[in-house]
């Protein structure tokens, strides 16, 4: 397993296989430096849809926990506005987050994806379905840290949401993915 520190990008079949986890063996040009435009995804914050984000990503571990970087665009003097941590549901579905709280601030990973608003770039279709099949499996949290039209960050954190987020119930908070 690579380094803490090794960056990779979400649509990089990173996700779709521990031996992967570098993001270097299937790039379609490894020598490119890594820019955050892989993935785009569009967000919610205090009622208003934005982006599409930009994720820039990192795996801390396997099951997967990931961290995102979110930009508002792939230009390389893009502005920081997000940060999205997206972990397995086995951990996200357990006691370890209240219902109310998961409803409030996390999102299904597989009801984003089916919205068709998520967007693998840079991936042929069959590569980017096994990333996204994986991503299915996990649930987000957005945190918002620097609102659009401010000119410096305010030190307000908005927890952001999925377009069309969808609340569960206590049944569905505790059943376990298929394969798990």
């Amino acid at each position: 397993m690579p380094a803490p520190t090794a960056l990779v990008r979400l649509g990089l079949f990173a996700l779709a296989g521990a031996a992967v986890l570098t993001g270097t063996k299937h790039r379609p040009n490894p020598a490119a430096p890594l820019t955050p435009a892989d993935v785009l995804a569009p967000h919610v914050v205090n009622g208003v849809r934005m982006g599409p984000y930009h994720h820039y990503c990192k795996i801390l571990s396997p099951e997967p926990v990931i961290e995102c970087l979110c930009y508002e665009s792939a230009d390389s003097n893009a502005r920081l506005a997000q940060v999205e941590y997206i972990l397995a549901k086995s951990i996200t579905r357990t006691n370890a987050i209240s219902l109310d709280n998961w409803n409030r601030n996390w999102h299904d990973h597989a009801q984003e994806i089916a919205t068709g608003r998520v967007q693998v770039l840079d991936l042929p279709a069959d590569q980017a379905k096994q990333v996204a099949d994986v991503v299915a499996q996990t649930d987000g949290i957005i945190f918002h840290l620097w609102a659009a039209g401010e000119p410096v960050p305010s030190g307000r954190v908005h927890i952001a949401q999925s377009v069309g987020h969808v609340s569960i119930s206590a049944g569905e908070k505790f059943t376990r993915p298929a394969g798990e």
